[in-house]
């Protein structure tokens, strides 16, 4: 018996599934008291624990506010939303810019003119090696002190005004009308969409280009806006009353702010997944690109950025992962998304640190692992079939 249980100990495989069994429950035993400590200080401190908090008042205000109603007699879960929301604008805005900008200012990094190469390079050597924190500190400073006030606002038609304060826009006024006009404009995506596959799978059996720009503008664009003339939706305008606009929609200086200091710190990242993705594809499709008669704008369209993308996706899809993480920096400006709101006003109201901190990384959590699976999604379709 000895003997059998010295030769068991001496494997290999039973040896690791033993270590690995001890470290768990080492691992378990150390969560288990602590969790218990906490417990039993919170119980001693008379702080209220559970997620009861949330149908509670949360009765303060709210500068931003996308889609979602909410006021200071609202509870701490619509406040939890209207943060959640304005986390997700923020970071769909600024992934928007820093790919556009990135994708830019990566392929002047390889620009055969000095000038624009150099310019491109010196960019990205200055906002990639500045703290975020600070270049959003300066952008905001920077709007602050180049719009006018809200007395000397930049119009345009009279119906939209630029200020200190932010951008203020006509909102749509919800109702029938919306409807129809929103169904016309999935309507016009939808047929849009189709129209393009047919166009891709003609084009692969017969090797015809077919343009499908008419048809973008005039299904996306042109459909709903016709549909917003003959159904006669309604427009809520913003007008100047005291020191301020009320009515319509704004967005306010400290979302420009942070959306562009995410956007031209996280471009200089993906430039450079760029130009690594561009550097990689092999001189001879250059080559036989130019050999075919295709101009470098042809050739850079159609040779090599889709080659290019399938090495600069995977990088990329990070610097859109950190984007989105350090949106949390907002507080540094005042922008009301789900930090500034939840783990900041919210928890110095309430005072259970744990329950909202839990939530808050759990959003994060979800939203990183969302952006992670769409991305990996079309990574894999952009991989070269069989490989």
């Amino acid at each position: 018996m000895f003997i059998k249980l010295k030769s068991l100990l001496y494997d290999n495989e039973v040896r690791a599934i033993v270590f690995q069994v001890l470290a768990v429950v080492v691992i378990a035993y150390f969560a288990y008291q602590a969790f218990d400590n906490m417990m039993l200080n919170i119980e001693q401190r008379g702080i209220r624990s559970g997620f009861g908090f949330l149908n509670d008042e949360a009765g303060f205000a709210v500068n931003d506010n996308f889609f979602l109603e909410y006021s200071p007699a609202s509870t701490n879960l619509q406040a939890f939303y209207v943060g959640i929301v304005n986390t997700l604008v923020v970071a769909i805005a600024g992934i928007f810019f820093a790919s556009i900008i990135g994708l830019i200012i990566g392929v002047a990094r390889l620009s055969s003119n000095y000038l624009i190469r150099k310019m491109a390079t010196i960019y990205i050597e200055i906002f990639r090696n500045i703290p975020i924190l600070l270049q959003i500190l300066f952008w905001y400073s920077i709007a602050l002190s180049a719009f006018p006030s809200p007395k000397n606002s930049i119009s345009f038609f009279d119906s939209i005004f630029l200020n200190s304060r932010g951008l203020f826009l006509p909102k749509i006024v919800v109702g029938v009308e919306f409807y129809l006009v929103l169904v016309s404009l999935i309507v016009g995506i939808v047929s849009y969409i189709l129209i393009k596959k047919h166009s891709n799978k003609k084009h692969d059996e017969t090797g015809i280009v077919t343009n499908t720009v008419p048809h973008f503008l005039g299904l996306v664009v042109v459909l709903p806006v016709v549909a917003y003339f003959v159904f006669g939706a309604q427009l809520e305008y913003p007008a100047l009353k005291g020191f301020n606009f009320r009515g319509g929609t704004d967005l306010s200086i400290e979302f420009f702010a942070l959306a562009f200091a995410l956007s031209v710190y996280t471009a200089t990242y993906i430039a450079e997944a760029i130009r690594s993705g561009i550097e990689s594809v092999d001189n001879g499709q250059k080559e036989a690109a130019s050999a075919m008669g295709l101009t470098q704008a042809q050739s850079l369209r159609l040779v090599i950025l889709p080659q290019a993308l399938r090495v600069a996706i995977p990088p990329i899809i990070n610097q859109y992962l950190n984007l989105t993480k350090n949106s949390s920096l907002a507080a540094a400006v005042g922008y009301t998304e789900l930090v500034t709101i939840f783990s900041g006003t919210v928890l110095n109201v309430v005072g259970q640190a744990i329950e909202i901190i839990i939530l808050t990384m759990l959003v994060y959590l979800t939203i990183s692992l969302a952006i992670s699976l769409i991305l990996n999604i079309f990574n894999k379709k952009m991989q070269i079939k069989g490989k």
